[in-house]
C-alpha cells in the first residue's frame, strides 16, 4: 500500500506498511488485515503476538491489502478504507462523555459494588488488558450504510474447569459485543436443529453436540446478516453467539488468546459466499452419480441383502446409483476389514454393481478396539485421541469400539487414509466413502489432540478427519477420480474436502420432518452446499401399543406391517420426506427399518416414490449445473427464501419453503393428513404451478393443493429448466430431452456438461452452453457448446404457449 508509518497520537500506534494496520493500544493491540476490497479480518488482543498472527485453523486465503488506505481523521478515528467498505476505529483514550454508561449512582452505591465485586470499567491501566476495550469499530459501505458496528471486547480469565482442561497454555475466554439493529436477520452458524430459519433472538450453542434436543448440533461459526455483511469468527473452541439480545449480538468463546474474525460485504448473498469461499476453500463437484438416489438403511449387514435390493431396483425399472454399506460391516472394530462370512467376495460385489451402474459407499469408522491389530502401534504412537495423562479416551463407549485416531496429527491421517486405500479401495473397488463419528462423538473437552488441547480445538476434528482421506484420494489419484465423503459433522472449510454432510440421527417424526428443513437451510447458508438428511428419519420414535395418528393416513400400510409395525402414519411420512429429499443437493434414504427400499411402503407408496424418484434424474441437468455454478461461486443451491429475495421482508424468516436454485420454490408438507397448505410467493415477479403452469402473481400467500402425491412446487417466472432423457443411472450418458421456459421475464441459464467422474473441470474440460430467454422478443438463444442435438422447436417448451 506504501503507507507510512505513523507517529504516535492519540495514545495508541498505527504500523501499516504494506500489511495489516496495526494499532499498538495501552495494554492491547489491534490489527486490521485485509483479503480482498470487501473482506477485512479484524484481531484485537492483550498481546501482540496474538494480534498479529496468522488465521486459525480452516482458513487458505493470503492477505490482500492492495486498494486500502488509511488515515486518521479530526476526531482521532482510524478510518480505513477501501472501494468496497469503510473502516472507523474509535480512539483508545476517547473522554468519559463519549463511553457507553450505565445511568448513574451515587458513589456509596459504587463503593460498596467496587468492595464486593470488584471494580473495573476496561481502558484502563489497573484493569489488567482484560477490558472490556471500548475500541468501538464502526464497517460502512462507501455509500455510508452501516453494515456492522463492534462496541466492545474482552479478555476475561478462563473459568477454572477450562484452565485445568487447557494446561500449558494461557487462555482466555474470549467475547465481543455488537449492535443488533432491529429488523436485522441472521443465518447459518452450521446446524441448529431446532425448527429456527431466522437465528435472531436465539443463543446458538456453536458446538459439535450429538445429543443436542431436536437432533445434533454442529458448529461453523460463519454468519450472514441482512444488511450484506457476513461475519466469520476465527475460534474453534466452544462458542455462544446471543443474537438480537436486548439490542446486541454477543460471541463469546471459551478460550483463546485473542478475538479475531473476518467481515465480508455483500451486495448479494452470493457476492458473501464468494469471500467465504475466498477464505476457506472452494466446494468440489462430486461425482454425477451422487447426485442421483443413494439407497441405505442401517444396516444392510451382506453381500447377497446388497446385491438383491440393488438388482430389485434394477428389475423394477427404477433409478439408482449408490448402495450403502453401512457401520458393523467388519470383523472387529478396527481391524479395518469386511467380514467374510458377510462379506465373502466384496470385489465381486462392487463388480457386479458396477456392471448395473451402482456404486457403493462404505462406511468406515475412525474408532480402534483394544486387542485389534492395529490399537497397540497407534497407541505407542500417540495417535488415539487420549486425556492429559495419555490414556487414550473411549468416552461411553465399550472396549469392543474404542477410542478415535487423532487424525490431526498429519501422520495418523496419512495412515488412516492408507490403510482405507490398501484395504478397501484398491482392492475390492468401493467408490465412495461414509466418515462416520466426525465430531468426534466422544467429547474431547478433557482430551489432548495433536494441536492442542479438546477444549481450545473442540470443532475441529472433522475439518482434519475428512481432509485426511479427500487429501489421500487427490496425492494418490490425482485428477482422474473425484470424491465424495458423507460425514456427520463439519468446521469452516470443511466444505473444499468432496464432503456431504448430513443431519445426523434423528427421529422419524412428523415433528422432525419440519424441524429439518430450516435445519437444512441454515447449513446450508453458512457455506457448505452439499447437506442432506437420512429421509425419514434414522430412529425409530417409540411408539405406543394404543397408538393412532391424530388424522386418518393418507397412505395405506397395512399390506407392510413387517416394516412399520403399528406407526400406521409412517409410509405417509416416507413419502412426505421422499417427495422433499428430491430437492435436497443429494438425496439419501436412511434408517432402522427392516425394509426402506421405495417398495417397501405398500402399494399405495411405491408409484408415488417413483414418481419422484424419476423426476429427481429429470431434474439432473438442471442440478448438476448449479452444482457446478456453486464450485465456481461458493454459494449453495439449496437456498433460504433470503437469498433471492432480500427485498421482500416476508422472506426472511420462512422456515419450511426455499429456492432449489434460481427457478424452483419448494414447499415441503410436514403436517400428518394434510392435502393442502399455505405457500407464501415472494414478491418481486411472478409465478407458475409447476404440476398445472396456473400463473399467479407474487407477494401473496396461497392455499396450494397438495394431495399425497403432490410436492407444492412453483416455478420463478423468467426461469429456465433443462430436463433429461430417462437414464437408470446418473453415471450414464444424458440427454437433454427438453428446455422448459416460463415467461414473464428475461432469464439466463448455464448449462454445463462433463465427464461427471475426474477433476478436468478444474482445468476447463467440460462444455458450457449458455441459454438466454429474451422476454420482450419471446426468444431463446443459446450460445457456446451445444446443448442438445435437433432443432430447438423439438427441445424447447414455452409455458403458456
Amino acid at each position: 500500500m506504501g503507507l507510512m508509518l505513523l507517529a504516535a497520537s492519540s495514545g495508541g500506534t498505527a504500523f501499516a506498511q504494506g500489511g495489516p494496520l496495526v494499532l499498538e493500544r495501552p495494554s492491547r493491540v489491534i490489527s486490521l488485515e485485509p483479503y480482498a476490497p470487501n473482506i477485512l479480518r479484524v484481531t484485537m488482543s492483550t498481546d501482540r503476538a496474538g494480534a498479529t498472527s496468522a488465521p486459525g485453523y480452516g482458513f487458505v486465503a493470503k492477505p490482500a491489502a492492495e486498494g486500502w488506505t488509511h488515515e486518521r481523521d479530526a476526531e482521532g478515528y482510524d478510518v480505513y478504507r477501501s472501494a468496497r467498505m469503510v473502516v472507523r476505529l474509535a480512539p483508545g483514550d476517547l473522554p468519559k462523555d463519549k463511553l457507553p454508561r450505565p445511568m448513574p449512582l451515587d458513589a456509596l452505591n459504587l463503593e460498596l459494588r467496587s468492595h464486593y465485586f470488584g471494580g473495573g470499567g476496561g481502558n484502563g491501566p489497573n484493569d489488567g488488558g482484560r477490558g472490556p476495550h471500548n475500541d468501538a469499530l464502526l464497517v460502512t459501505t462507501p455509500e455510508g450504510k452501516t453494515l456492522l458496528h463492534m462496541r466492545t471486547w474482552m479478555m476475561a480469565p478462563e473459568s477454572p474447569e477450562v484452565a485445568a482442561n487447557d494446561a500449558g497454555a494461557k487462555g482466555y475466554r474470549v467475547s465481543s459485543m455488537f449492535d443488533s439493529p432491529a429488523g436485522e436477520h441472521y443465518y447459518g452458524l452450521g446446524q441448529q436443529q431446532k425448527g429456527w430459519m431466522d437465528l435472531r433472538d436465539h443463543e446458538i450453542r456453536c458446538w459439535h453436540d450429538y445429543v443436542a434436543i431436536g437432533g445434533q448440533d454442529v458448529c461453523v461459526p460463519f454468519m450472514v446478516s441482512s444488511l450484506g455483511y457476513g461475519l466469520v469468527w476465527d475460534n474453534p473452541s466452544k462458542t455462544t453467539v446471543d443474537l438480537g439480545i436486548n439490542g446486541r449480538n454477543l460471541w463469546s468463546s471459551e478460550v483463546g488468546d485473542r478475538v479475531s474474525y473476518f467481515v465480508i460485504a455483500g451486495e448479494t448473498s452470493d457476492e458473501i459466499y464468494e469471500g467465504y469461499r475466498l477464505l476457506t476453500g472452494t466446494t468440489h463437484m462430486l461425482p454425477r452419480a451422487t447426485y442421483g438416489y443413494i439407497q441405505s438403511k442401517a444396516i444392510y449387514p451382506t453381500q447377497e441383502q446388497v446385491l438383491d435390493v440393488a438388482k430389485e431396483y434394477r428389475a423394477k425399472n427404477l433409478p439408482l446409483d449408490v448402495m450403502v454399506v453401512d457401520f458393523l460391516n467388519m470383523t472387529k472394530q478396527g481391524e479395518m476389514d469386511l467380514d467374510p462370512k458377510r462379506w465373502p467376495d466384496p470385489a465381486a460385489m462392487n463388480r457386479e454393481l458396477h456392471a448395473m451402474g451402482v456404486g457403493t459407499l462404505l462406511s468406515v469408522w475412525p474408532h480402534y478396539a483394544p486387542g485389534t491389530q492395529f490399537y497397540d502401534m497407534l497407541q505407542s504412537k500417540g495417535w488415539l485421541i487420549h486425556t492429559r495423562d495419555g490414556k487414550p479416551d473411549s468416552g461411553g463407549f465399550t472396549d469392543a469400539i474404542g477410542p478415535n485416531i487423532d487424525t490431526t496429527n498429519p501422520e495418523a491421517a496419512n495412515w488412516f487414509w492408507e490403510k482405507i486405500r490398501d484395504r478397501y479401495v484398491k482392492p475390492y473397488g468401493f467408490d465412495y466413502l461414509w466418515l462416520d463419528e466426525t465430531e468426534p462423538d466422544v467429547d474431547p473437552a478433557k482430551d489432548v489432540f495433536s494441536v492442542g488441547s479438546g477444549t481450545r480445538f473442540y470443532n475441529v476434528y472433522p475439518l482434519f478427519h475428512t481432509a485426511s482421506v479427500y487429501d489421500g484420494f487427490r496425492r494418490d489419484f490425482g485428477d482422474s477420480r473425484r470424491v465424495m465423503i458423507l460425514a456427520r459433522a463439519a468446521y469452516l472449510g470443511a466444505q473444499r474436502n468432496g464432503t456431504v454432510f448430513w443431519s445426523s440421527d434423528i427421529v422419524s417424526t412428523w415433528d422432525m420432518l419440519k424441524r429439518s428443513i430450516p435445519a437444512g437451510l441454515n447449513f446450508t447458508a453458512t457455506g457448505l452446499p452439499y447437506w442432506d438428511t437420512d429421509i425419514a428419519g434414522f430412529f425409530s420414535p417409540s411408539v405406543p401399543a394404543d397408538y393412532h395418528a391424530p388424522h386418518k393416513p393418507l397412505i395405506d400400510g397395512s399390506d407392510v406391517r413387517g416394516t412399520i409395525g403399528n406407526y400406521e402414519d409412517y409410509p405417509e411420512l416416507f413419502v412426505r420426506w421422499f417427495e422433499w429429499g428430491a430437492f435436497q443437493p443429494v438425496m439419501r434414504a436412511h434408517g432402522e427399518r427392516n425394509h426402506n427400499e421405495v417398495w417397501a411402503y405398500g402399494k399405495q407408496a411405491e408409484p408415488i416414490l417413483a414418481k419422484y424418484l424419476r423426476l429427481r434424474y429429470q431434474l439432473l441437468p438442471y442440478t448438476y449445473s448449479l452444482a457446478y455454478k456453486s464450485y465456481q461461486t461458493g454459494a449453495p443451491y439449496t437456498r433460504a427464501l433470503f437469498m433471492d429475495f432480500p427485498n421482500d421482508p416476508k422472506a426472511a424468516d420462512i422456515p419450511d419453503e426455499y429456492m432449489y436454485g434460481p427457478a424452483l420454490l419448494v414447499a415441503p408438507v410436514t403436517e400428518q393428513g394434510a392435502t393442502q397448505r399455505t405457500v407464501y410467493l415472494p414478491a418481486g415477479c411472478d409465478w407458475f404451478n409447476y404440476w398445472t403452469n396456473e400463473r399467479l402473481h407474487g407477494g401473496q400467500t396461497i392455499t396450494a393443493d397438495a394431495p399425497i402425491e403432490t410436492l407444492p412446487l412453483f416455478v420463478k417466472a423468467g426461469s429456465i429448466i433443462p430436463l433429461g432423457s430417462e437414464v437408470l443411472s446418473a453415471s450414464l450418458p444424458q440427454t437433454v430431452a427438453s428446455v422448459r421456459v416460463y415467461p414473464g421475464a428475461n432469464a439466463s441459464f448455464t448449462l454445463f456438461q462433463d465427464d461427471g467422474k475426474t477433476y478436468g473441470y478444474e482445468k476447463g474440460a467440460g462444455s458450457v452452453t449458455t441459454l438466454t430467454w429474451d422476454d420482450a422478443a419471446q426468444q431463446l438463444k443459446h450460445e457456446g457448446a451445444p446443448g442438445w442435438s435437433g432443432p430447438d422447436s423439438s427441445v424447447v417448451t414455452v409455458t403458456g404457449k
